[in-house]
């Protein structure tokens, strides 16, 4: 994310970079015998693809394979990453990895995650959900208020609704509030995954997702981010002017497409 409010646009690493550094933790953290690997308090997609792709390089060079748990964060009642993503649009994003769970942790306590939970347990019906929630929202010391009992007693519906898999503490919890846990689960009947959903539609995701159905009369798609298809993309392409030429796509988007092509195909640009 751009650390400069006044350049959306900036970035202070490269995706390669940061793809470099997450293989270097990873593969030090298989040499030393972990079991799993949590990429977790996701707060940008693109951030979390690193780390994916990290894990799938780190493993085929070690030659020692683990699953993968995924863990987002949402920064408000809208439901959305700090990035600004809604849940929906964050596990199209992620879809193509091999990854043993999705969930959500941090955030605020557990009585105010437990409707994005929900979502996210219809959204992934195949995959594993997870949950760790703060011990409440901070106090103005800097301190959690939820005992081990009051937070037990609001992950009651996480178990009774079966809408997770995996429980745990993120701020403000102690081995306390783990131990009140043991009493919820003890007979709960199991959230069950479902392996037979239908994963044949055509899914994208931006900030919000589009779903491609056979419902669909019609999508509209911009293509003139094109150098082979407009003069005037691909001299703004070869200028550098990148911010004229994103002009362009933003203009079919008001116009009302709802994907963009973008094409950079031509033998001559670099």
């Amino acid at each position: 994310m751009s650390p400069d409010v006044n350049n959306p646009a900036y970035r202070a690493l490269s995706f390669d970079d940061l793809t470099d550094s997450y293989r270097d933790q990873i593969e030090a953290l298989l040499e030393g015998g972990i079991d799993l690997l949590l990429i977790e308090t996701i707060f940008d997609t693109l951030n979390a693809k690193a780390a994916i792709l990290a894990a799938k390089q780190a493993m085929r060079i070690i030659g020692r394979k683990v699953p993968v748990m995924l863990s987002v964060t949402i920064s408000d009642k809208a439901g959305r990453t700090l990035s600004g993503q809604t849940l929906s649009a964050f596990i199209a994003s992620v879809a193509h990895a091999d990854i043993l769970s999705v969930g959500l942790n941090c955030s605020f306590g557990a009585r105010d995650m437990k409707p994005y939970l929900e979502e996210l347990s219809a959204l992934a019906p195949q995959l594993y959900i997870s949950a760790y929630p703060n011990a409440g929202l901070p106090n103005r010391f800097g301190e959690y208020d939820e005992t081990p009992e009051t937070m037990a007693d609001q992950l009651k519906d996480y178990i009774n609704e079966r809408i997770i898999n995996i429980l745990g503490g993120c701020c403000g919890t102690t081995p306390d509030h783990i131990r009140a846990y043991n009493e919820l689960i003890r007979n709960a009947e199991v959230r069950k995954i479902n392996t037979t959903e239908n994963t044949d539609l055509l899914v994208l995701s931006g900030l919000e997702t589009l779903k491609v159905t056979p419902e669909n009369n019609f999508v509209n798609i911009g293509e003139r981010c094109n150098v082979a298809g407009s003069r005037k993309f691909l001299r703004l392409i070869k200028e550098g002017s990148y911010d004229e030429a994103l002009s362009i796509a933003r203009k079919q988007v008001e116009d009302g497409a709802q994907i963009i092509d973008v094409n950079m195909d031509d033998g001559m640009l670099e």
